[in-house]
């Protein structure tokens, strides 16, 4: 199987524009049209997963963090990402990365975060802005649902669980062609009236161009009239975090324990809390999750769990809430099965194997 449908997969579940800007998701070494054996899924792409591998004769290692960040100006195997990228190129290994752009989406890391604490009626905590777009078109009433279904196919009109939405309304347009037209209705040079639909439907951003080549393309008309409107809509599909509820409230000390099954923790960090409270509504960020605790806060939860706070930053919790820093890699430790999920529903022969090498740099006595 070519990379590029595993990769094909993957950017449907998670788009590459939904990345953070300082991000490098994506494919980072390899060629889309090799043919891949199998692959390893994990959370960190490191030498020892690339020797793992090379071990068990897959090409492709698909990973969370990306393995480069930033810009390499060499490359001489002096640092461990340098030695990975070596070795992955020396063995035709390819490596793909989806980090924020999985982080970002409804059913990502931090859904799978939910899905181990069993929350229920979860949301997004911070959703994006400014990322959904308007179109309007105007086509003869004949062709509307031919040009809806070419929309809809192409991405447009998909609005939280529903699909195919968009709004109708009938009236008729008017235009005059020159000597250059060749009217799809009507005759150059005189001015013809159609009974035509206005369609309304709205898309993320990132998908701009296929929907309005989609448009072009299934218009009848030699010149189309449309606008595109950004909105400042929230996307509530989309953003950072997520907050739900737990199906009975825990006092904090049972809380602690059940967090510590669930998430199969060695130690936890947390900050003290109102005397007797009970933990019930419970917000969520895999990562480095700090720039989200107003957030949390808004939202009237009791703990917020993540990772990565710093010490002052405990104190910001001002006994409003539960902060619980539980680790960097222990919150997304369960990230690979979401690839091993997508990889399973679409290529179930395909060989995916979780590493067995513990990528977590940080050690507990």
């Amino acid at each position: 199987m070519k990379l590029i449908k595993i990769i094909n997969v993957l950017e449907e579940f998670a788009p590459l524009p939904l990345q953070e800007s300082y991000d490098n998701s994506g494919l980072l070494t390899g060629n889309s049209q090799m043919e891949i054996t199998g692959a390893i899924l994990c959370l960190d792409a490191i030498e020892e997963v690339i020797d793992e591998a090379i071990k068990k004769k897959c090409n492709l290692v698909i990973a969370h963090h990306p393995i480069i960040f930033s810009g390499l100006k060499k490359i001489t195997g002096k640092n461990y990402v340098e030695r990975t990228i070596i070795k992955a190129i020396k063995n035709d290994i390819a490596i793909y990365a989806a980090h924020t752009n999985l982080d970002n989406v409804q059913h990502g890391v931090n859904k799978k975060i939910c899905e181990k604490l069993q929350l229920q009626n979860t949301r997004i905590l911070s959703p994006v802005k400014n990322k959904l777009i308007k179109l309007f078109t105007f086509v003869p009433n004949e062709h509307a649902a031919n040009l809806r279904a070419a929309l809809f196919a192409a991405g447009a009109g998909a609005i939280g669980n529903y699909d195919d939405c968009s709004y109708n309304a009938e009236g008729y347009g008017t235009f005059r062609g020159n000597d250059q037209t060749n009217p799809f209705v009507g005759e150059k040079g005189i001015q013809h009236r159609e009974n035509e639909t206005k369609i309304e439907v709205i898309f993320p951003f990132f998908l701009q161009t296929k929907i309005i080549d989609a448009l072009k393309e299934n218009h009848p008309y030699e010149e189309v009239a449309y606008d595109v409107i950004e909105l400042k809509n929230q996307w509530d599909q989309t953003g950072a975090g997520m907050v739900g509820e737990l199906e009975h409230a825990f006092t904090v000390p049972d809380f602690l324990q059940f967090l510590k099954d669930k998430m199969k923790l060695q130690s936890i960090r947390f900050t003290k809390i109102q005397k007797d409270i009970k933990i019930q509504r419970v917000a969520v960020c895999g990562g480095a999750g700090s720039f989200l605790l107003t957030e949390a806060i808004k939202a009237r939860a009791q703990c917020f769990i993540t990772s990565d706070f710093k010490y002052h930053q405990f104190f910001d919790a001002e006994n409003k809430i539960m902060i619980a820093d539980i680790g960097h890699y222990e919150s997304e430790q369960f990230t690979p099965e979401i690839f091993a999920a997508l990889l399973k529903d679409k290529f179930p022969t395909f060989a995916a194997h979780f590493t067995s090498v513990k990528t977590n740099p940080i050690n507990y006595y």
